[in-house]
């Protein structure tokens, strides 16, 4: 008896392991340095609305500029703009403004792996299981890291389908 409980200790011990080292460095990061995925706006230090927007024509949300001198630099690296886009406040979208340098691709390929390769848009991407993070040019000068996360914008589509669903129950 006492074998037996304590191998189901034991075997629910190595499950929990398991399911932590489930999450990718991506999903553990979950955002920008001080600014993570599902935070409230009202959270982020030197956040300013610019305005209202409407994402894929449907979802009612709100354009952020964030400007913060702890989120000024990746290491040597400016960082020229900070943008956040939020669904009932909560954010589901960092894009990241940087100079054009080589460092930031080898640090983020150190920091969280390979990403894929998409050729048609010439962007790296990396995937977790509630976040993706792309990196391209945004110009000449400058690249792009926009980081986009799952679990809101899957809340943004269960709440157009019940809107959807409350105008067929009005029928």
């Amino acid at each position: 008896m006492k074998h037996s409980s304590i191998l189901i200790i034991m075997l629910f011990i190595s499950i929990a392991g398991f399911t932590q080292d489930d999450l990718t460095e991506l999903d553990r990061r979950n955002g920008f340095k001080n600014i993570k995925m599902g935070m409230h706006i009202d959270s982020v230090a030197g956040s300013k609305f610019k305005k209202d927007i409407k994402e894929k024509g449907h979802h009612p949300a709100k354009l952020f500029e964030v400007i913060n001198p702890e989120n000024a630099t990746i290491g040597e690296v400016v960082v020229n703009k900070i943008e956040v886009k939020t669904y009932k406040d909560l954010i589901y979208e960092i894009s990241v403004i940087t100079a054009k340098d080589t460092r930031l691709m080898k640090g983020m390929e150190s920091a969280l792996g390979k990403p894929i390769y998409d050729v048609r848009d010439e962007s790296y991407t990396w995937i977790g299981k509630n976040l993706t993070l792309k990196f391209k040019p945004a110009s000449k000068t400058s690249l792009e890291l926009l980081y986009s996360s799952a679990i809101i914008k899957r809340m943004m589509d269960e709440d157009k389908k019940k809107k959807i669903d409350d105008i067929a129950d009005d029928f």
